[in-house]
């Protein structure tokens, strides 16, 4: 246990510190809807190439494009975000949309109640009536998930027909099929099937438990558990600041 830890602080230590790489580009941030900088000071572009303005990083930025493209009229939508950033698309979403609503989840407060200003949510077992919402967010949530499949089937009943769940996930599998990393035992920690990884800091109460690691058979896997098509699109735009590893953006489409 204590070499796992001496090897994940390293990992953060060699993230964080500054190892002399700088890039920087001038463009227009869709987060934040400025003329700005985007300058990444570490060659991980996914969490370090960020608005000067916003902070925004390029997931967040081409998920924004994405919803401007495929839900023009979003701000008169009844919008989800699940487990929202404080940040980027989803504070230009809670800002501009009047019928939005975010959750987090907190296993020790009461489902569907309301705290710290979000809804108390688990994904895998919602509390919403059948097709609530126009539109569902979520960033990077699905590969911290033990039962996805039951979050797509869940996400599948509370959509209006002709709603949309857009939402990123690393394809860190791409071609390859998906596998199942991490499984749950009966307290609810995770049991590594391979190498133990962690987003976040797995040191504190803030590590996420990576438990999938997704290909783009993802479509086929939402498919047969939900019946809902999935579209996977990719932007590649320095003028947008979108330029990183794992950028596909997961169109789901109830029709």
């Amino acid at each position: 246990m204590k070499a796992l830890k001496s090897k994940i602080k390293k990992i953060i230590f060699n993230q964080l510190v500054p190892t002399g790489f700088y890039f920087k580009h001038s463009g227009f941030c869709p987060c934040c809807d400025q003329k700005v900088h985007f300058t990444a000071r570490n060659n991980w572009l996914r969490d370090y190439f960020i608005c000067s303005s916003c902070k925004s990083i390029p997931r967040e930025r081409a998920l924004m494009l994405t919803i401007e493209e495929y839900k023009t009229n979003w701000r008169d939508l009844k919008i989800f975000e699940i487990s929202p950033c404080e940040r980027g698309a989803s504070l230009k979403l809670k800002n501009e949309c009047k019928n939005y609503l975010a959750s987090q989840f907190y296993p020790d407060k009461k489902l569907g109640c309301f705290y710290n200003g979000f809804r108390n949510e688990n994904i895998e077992n919602l509390t919403f009536e059948n097709e609530e919402f126009d539109l569902i967010i979520s960033q990077d949530v699905f590969e911290h998930l033990f039962n996805p499949e039951k979050a797509f089937k869940e996400i599948a009943r509370i959509l209006k027909k002709g709603g949309m769940h857009i939402f990123t996930v690393p394809l860190i599998n791409k071609h390859n099929k998906t596998e199942l990393w991490a499984i749950e035992n009966r307290i609810g920690e995770p049991i590594f099937l391979f190498e133990p990884e962690w987003h976040g800091n797995p040191i504190s109460s803030n590590g996420s438990p990576v438990t999938m690691h997704w290909g783009f058979d993802i479509v086929n896997i939402i498919r047969e558990c939900s019946g809902l098509e999935t579209y996977i699109k990719y932007i590649n735009n320095l003028d947008f600041g979108i330029r990183a590893e794992y950028i596909e953006v997961l169109v789901t489409i109830k029709k």
